[in-house]
């Protein structure tokens, strides 16, 4: 055995300046020490000499290795089993087979070596291969079984299913747009309606869409039928808790806030109830989406109603007003009373102007014609209280009648309420049309895109990409418990 191979990590280092000479007590201290690390024990420092010697170590210059110690136990093991024991010249005693010349001690031969390293290795080779088999088998149990076990439920027992697709879209009335600034930004986006869209979703995954349908058109029943499976077959004294969490898994609704689609998956046991089903699912959506802007429509239209109605109710009270006075007074219109009024006093008195001309003309003559002169007097003074009379009566009246002035400025009143109500009445009439067409822009229109039409052949389940995802969750149940318990068993350990 060599121990100055540098490729060694424990060869030697560079010897001291003033190594320990042969003989001195340094260089016997020394030789113990290494002696006593190599498992030997020297009973004095000559002895531990001799040792060293024998097995080719320098004192001085080897250093001992953890090779070294193994070598020197072994044989020290191996040497000592029932061979008598000698003492040599120098007094240590050894111990080998009569007759026979051995190696020195506490060295191995090369065929032991070769040995003992083929047993290391068949025992490693032994050990790996207990744990792969271990291994397998737990990834047989744990992963490959559940596997199979699945599968061939998949493949061999679970009931085919139908699945239909539909999108659906919710619009405005005005296209989705929302007047100026941040409305106007988001017209064109799914985030435009996605409150409305997002209130849908909910209502259709809640058990108030599951009740109607299964009223409507017996859900439960539907997924109740003996020749279902029993892991998809809902018992027949189910709860309306199993039913939901049936309906859930069944009828999938998801909504894409991008683009603003609905998307709807609903899978029955045939083609026909499962279009039937999202028929009318898509149906209570309306229904829903409806009465979403209803109570904003109804308050709209009911106060510009209300408004228009006191308008109009205002106009005929006015013209009911007018209508009285007219028939009160015997007036139909007091312009054209008065007017007519005027026409005769101006004309009465033109004729009093010319039975003045005339009697001045009678009395201008030298002798005038008294009978004519008292006649024209006479017919001046009945004209004279003639117009009187009628001045009287546009502005004073008499006790029994009412002034033109007076019934004038009643009709005119009255007109002017009139025509002031007919003018709110237009302009209620014009907030009612606002707000129809404000209430036709709240109204929410469900639009499908893809409409719900079911396959010839069935699509659930789907076998090979169901059997894959088992693989999946199984291996990955495993590694995760295997992970735990290796954790947990160093921290036990430790």
């Amino acid at each position: 055995m060599t121990h100055n191979d540098p490729a060694n990590p424990l060869a030697k280092k560079p010897a001291r300046a003033e190594p320990p000479k042969p003989g001195t007590p340094a260089y016997k201290r020394m030789a113990r020490r290494k002696a006593v690390r190599m498992g030997l024990n020297p009973s004095s420092g000559d002895e531990a000499v001799q040792m060293l010697h024998d097995r080719g170590f320098d004192v001085v210059s080897d250093r001992v290795s953890a090779l070294d110690t193994t070598a020197a136990a072994a044989a020290a093991a191996k040497s000592t089993s029932n061979l008598p024991a000698k003492v040599s010249e120098s007094g240590i005693v050894t111990t080998e087979p009569d007759g026979m010349s051995s190696a020195p001690a506490g060295m191995i031969s090369d065929k032991d070596r070769q040995a003992e390293i083929a047993k290391i290795q068949k025992g490693i080779a032994k050990r790996r291969q207990r744990k792969f088999m271990l291994v397998a088998m737990r990834l047989v149990f744990f992963v490959a079984l559940p596997t199979f076990l699945t599968g061939n439920y998949f493949y061999n027992y679970a009931t085919e299913m139908y699945e239909i697709e539909t999108q659906m879209v919710i619009q405005k009335a005005d296209g989705g747009g929302g007047g100026g600034g941040l409305g106007g930004l988001l017209a064109g986006t799914g985030l435009a309606n996605s409150e409305d869209s997002t209130i849908v979703q909910g209502f259709l995954n809640s058990r108030e869409a599951m009740l109607k349908l299964n009223e409507e058109l017996g859900f439960i029943n539907h997924f109740q039928q003996e020749f279902i499976d029993d892991i998809q077959r809902l018992p027949a004294d189910a709860t309306l808790e199993d039913a939901y969490k049936k309906y859930k898994k069944f009828v999938k609704i998801g909504f894409d806030p991008t683009e603003g689609v609905i998307h709807m998956s609903v899978v029955a046991v045939d083609a026909e109830t499962g279009t039937a089903f999202s028929r009318a699912l898509i149906r209570f959506a309306e229904e829903r989406v409806d009465k979403l802007s209803a109570p904003v429509r109804e308050d709209q239209m009911r106060g510009a109603i209300q408004s228009y109605a006191d308008a109009e109710q205002n106009v005929f009270n006015a013209q009911d007003t007018v209508l009285d006075l007219q028939q009160r007074r015997g007036i139909l219109s007091a312009d054209a009373e008065i007017s007519a009024q005027m026409s005769i006093i101006a004309s009465l008195e033109v004729q009093l102007e010319n039975r003045l001309l005339s009697l001045a003309e009678i009395n201008a003559n030298a002798q005038p014609n008294t009978a004519r002169a008292n006649a024209l007097s006479a017919e001046i003074g009945r004209l004279s209280n003639r117009i009187a009379e009628l001045r009287t009566k546009l502005t004073g009246g008499t006790g029994s009648t009412i002034s033109l002035a007076r019934v004038s400025g009643e009709l005119r009143i009255a007109e002017t309420e009139l025509s002031m109500r007919q003018v709110l009445l237009q302009q209620a009439l014009t907030q009612l049309e606002t707000a129809r067409i404000e209430a036709n822009r709240q109204t929410r229109y469900l639009s499908l895109g893809v409409t719900p039409i079911a396959p010839d052949v069935p699509t659930r389940p789907r076998k090979l990409e169901n059997t894959a995802l088992a693989l999946v969750v199984f291996m990955a149940i495993y590694i995760f418990i295997s992970l735990l318990v290796s954790v947990f068993r160093e921290q036990l350990s430790a």
